[in-house]
């Protein structure tokens, strides 16, 4: 397990020469004011990786900065295994700037929520890494979109007095570990 950026050294092969590998990236970072929460990052999987005896690069993608004032929020950044790349989680929009690109969601391995001013567009999500953010109200409506997650989409916002934000998507179980946990929600 990787909690940090360094390499993969693989000193003896199995019978079969490969392994077995989960790559998460960092989640987008939320905002504040009629804002939403930001998506997760995109989350990669699979058995049966070829490897040979040497070393492999490994990169562990940080969390999005939030942002300063009402500026724009962060994208997470990615996180690599050898050719694997998993898309950082896209930033949550900000409930502030009324119609300007920060009040959308962005894209990224799992979208952004949508805010409750402005628009209220959720941002998109990466195929086969996460999925798209949950719509805000916009208009001033105050409630916000959750994040997506690597299972499912970010809930809407609900109701008509912009109050019920909605939550983040469920993230995806994954035994790797030994016991079955849930990564990537958003």
């Amino acid at each position: 397990t990787f909690n940090a950026s360094g390499t993969f050294t693989v000193t003896t092969l199995g019978s079969n020469g490969t392994v077995e590998y989960l790559v998460v990236a960092g989640g987008g970072a939320g905002h504040y004011d009629r804002a939403a929460g930001g998506g997760a990052g995109g989350l990669l999987t699979a058995t049966g990786f070829s490897v040979t005896a040497t070393g492999l690069t490994v990169t562990i993608g940080a969390g999005g900065a939030g942002a300063t004032g009402y500026g724009t929020s962060n994208n997470g950044s990615n996180s690599v295994f050898s050719p694997i790349t998993s898309i950082g989680g896209g930033a949550g929009a900000s409930g502030y700037s009324n119609g300007s690109s920060t009040s959308i969601g962005q894209a990224g391995g799992s979208g952004g929520g949508g805010a409750g001013q402005g628009v209220g567009t959720a941002g998109a999500g990466t195929a086969g890494q996460g999925n798209a953010g949950g719509a805000g109200q916009g208009g001033g409506n105050f409630a916000t979109g959750g994040g997506g997650g690597a299972g499912a989409v970010g809930q809407a916002a609900a109701g008509t007095d912009g109050t019920q934000s909605g939550a983040g998507g469920a993230g995806t179980a994954s035994s790797i570990t030994g016991s079955s946990v849930y990564r990537a929600g958003g």
